[in-house]
């Protein structure tokens, strides 16, 4: 059981293109694990639904956090570790079992 909910945050990027420019366009958002689900700017995954979470590295500071669910895979982008996420997960996904 999760005392208080645990945190993430990720980054939607896209792009913004006029008849001059280009501008990519960076939002800050928040991946919310309480104690019945994870919630994300525009989804929500009960627990029963979610086979696993992992993460991989990418350039410097960024990495894909994963949620592996029973709809697909859905990809988040990071900046900070998101291992205590992770753990929190792995650890209510064991006593859950």
């Amino acid at each position: 059981m999760l005392n208080q909910p645990v945190k993430q945050t990720y980054y939607k990027v896209h792009k913004v293109t006029n008849s001059i420019e280009q501008k990519t366009v960076e939002h800050e958002r928040t991946l919310t694990m309480d104690q019945n689900e994870i919630q994300t700017a525009h989804r929500s995954f009960k627990f029963k639904d979610v086979f696993d979470i992992s993460y991989r590295p990418l350039q410097e500071e960024e990495g894909l956090l994963y949620l592996h669910t029973s709809k697909g895979v859905y990809s988040y982008m990071v900046k900070d570790d998101p291992a205590p996420f992770i753990d929190a997960f792995k650890k209510l996904d064991r006593q859950e079992s």
